[in-house]
């Protein structure tokens, strides 16, 4: 997985400082990967912080994570949101790194996977910030908000409240047709069924069966399933899907051993 994580206020990008305080910190001598969400600040700042880390004598390659299908752009980027694919090219290209891969291979790696994955998010209820103390936004009784972001953004539609069955139809809908842009969606995939905080395991579980049934019904083969609370927005009830086209390369460094607290499988 990652050497470092480097957190910023809540909902907000860390400044380039930190960012190349902790390159600094776990540069072994053969260079840094920054992996990015696609926020404006956040682009914005690890682009001054690799440049800092550069003239320090850090090589830095950048990967930029855009999986949201939900929005082309908002208020707080330019093209797609980068949300749940950040897992799997966090994992991914950990084990490549911890296999010795150089810097450059490891990159391409990530770019892969980032290219290769798509999201798509629902909630039943707003966040709260600790900041503002009251939610992001309004979310009447009975009814639902798709394509929400993971910043407490609101989503493109809301609709009354609607099945588990139904909920899987929509966010896969968007997820696959996206993906069928850069190629056939037969599988194998890795799917990711994400809480956004407040979603207990149970529902979680729950609504994965019917993911798992509507994937199996078009066709689409899940080598790999993860589900749990993995990239949240505090205190939101609701969920998202991700899904990675793999092939035997890609799979086996996510099978990869891996000890964080929590992923935990392998040695």
């Amino acid at each position: 997985m990652l050497s470092a994580a480097c957190p910023g206020e809540v909902f907000t990008s860390p400044v380039p400082d930190q960012m190349t305080r902790a390159a600094t910190a776990v540069d072994a001598g053969q260079g840094v990967l920054f992996v990015v969400k696609n926020y404006t600040g956040d682009v914005l700042n690890f682009d001054m912080a690799a440049e800092l880390a550069e003239e320090d004598g850090i090589r830095v390659e950048r990967v930029l994570v855009n999986d949201d299908v939900a929005v082309t752009d908002s208020l707080y980027t330019a093209g797609r949101r980068g949300t749940g694919a950040t897992l799997f090219v966090e994992k991914i290209a950990g084990a490549a790194a911890e296999e010795g891969a150089p810097l450059e291979r490891v990159a391409a790696i990530a770019r892969r996977v980032a290219e290769c994955s798509r999201s798509f998010g629902v909630a039943l209820s707003a966040c709260t910030t600790p900041a503002k103390g009251s939610p992001t936004f309004e979310l009447p009784d009975g009814e639902l908000e798709l394509g929400i972001g993971i910043h407490g953004e609101p989503g493109r539609e809301r609709r009354p409240m609607m099945t588990a069955r139904e909920i899987s139809e929509v966010a896969l809908d968007a997820v696959l047709e996206e993906m069928a842009d850069i190629g056939p969606v037969a599988g194998p995939v890795l799917l990711l069924v994400n809480g956004m905080g407040a979603t207990p395991l149970l529902e979680l579980y729950g609504f994965h069966g019917e993911v798992a049934r509507v994937l199996a019904g078009r066709g689409v083969e899940v080598a790999r399933t993860l589900v749990g609370n993995y990239v949240t927005s505090l205190d939101m009830a609701g969920c998202s899907i991700t899904l990675c086209r793999v092939d035997e390369e890609l799979l086996r460094l996510w099978d990869a051993p891996v000890q964080t607290v929590a992923l935990r499988w392998g040695r």
